[in-house]
């Protein structure tokens, strides 16, 4: 049974593709790259962005360095209003926060950059905590964010195995969850390929906002 659900952002709590997707368009123009289509470079949301440059397109050393300001250049003024909350998680927050659980976001995008989004969008309140990584590139892993928004909620190893839950739509939050030892949903309305969050292991996989409403509250842990 839950008290302490931690959330992603891109793909669990916001359609962010637009943004995060043109924000990199950006930086391959300004790198002087040909710029790959929007679709081609969904593979960016999720994983931290340094990462997705070199994974998918070999682009290490100073040129990354260059493509994280690139694309920061953009980003940070246009691109994270370029995204809308997915329908009914306002109410699903509302509803969680209402019956009890501790909300975090834990989200590999830089923390102010998080902040911003859910300001924008009316989803700040709901949380208690808000965890991002920083813009010096620490906390840049999943793990890494995760193990700050358990130290920030206070939570010790035993407790957060028998009462946190991390909810994410790609296989890095899953791994991230299996790291600590600690369950986890996986939500296939966000970025995930076909089978990438049963196959990485997720706990629970839910399709759609309203059945991770309906499972959350039936697993939360109503003791005193």
């Amino acid at each position: 049974m839950y008290k302490f659900a931690l959330f992603d952002l891109d793909g669990t709590l916001t359609d962010s593709r637009e943004g995060i997707c043109k924000s990199v368009q950006n930086a391959f123009v300004k790198l002087g790259r040909p710029a790959p289509s929007l679709k081609e470079l969904e593979c960016f949301i999720g994983p931290p962005l340094k990462t997705s440059f070199r994974e998918f397109y070999g682009i290490v050393g100073e040129e990354a360095d260059r493509a994280v300001a690139f694309y920061r250049e953009r980003y940070s003024v246009v691109g994270k209003y370029e995204n809308m909350p997915y329908e009914g998680i306002a109410g699903l927050l509302k509803t969680l926060r209402t019956a009890g659980y501790i909300l975090s976001v834990a989200s590999s995008k830089p923390e102010v950059y998080v902040e911003d989004i859910l300001k924008h969008f009316g989803l700040y309140d709901y949380f208690h905590y808000v965890v991002g990584s920083d813009m010096e590139g620490k906390r840049g892993e999943k793990e890494d964010v995760i193990e700050e928004a358990f130290r920030r909620m206070g939570l010790d190893e035993k407790s957060r195995k028998e009462q946190a839950i991390m909810i994410g739509d790609r296989h890095f939050d899953i791994n991230g969850a299996k790291y600590f030892g600690i369950d986890s949903v996986g939500v296939t309305y966000g970025f995930a390929k076909e089978n990438e969050l049963a196959e990485a292991g997720a706990t629970y996989v839910v399709d759609t906002v309203g059945e991770l409403q309906e499972l959350l509250l039936s697993k939360l842990d109503v003791k005193e």
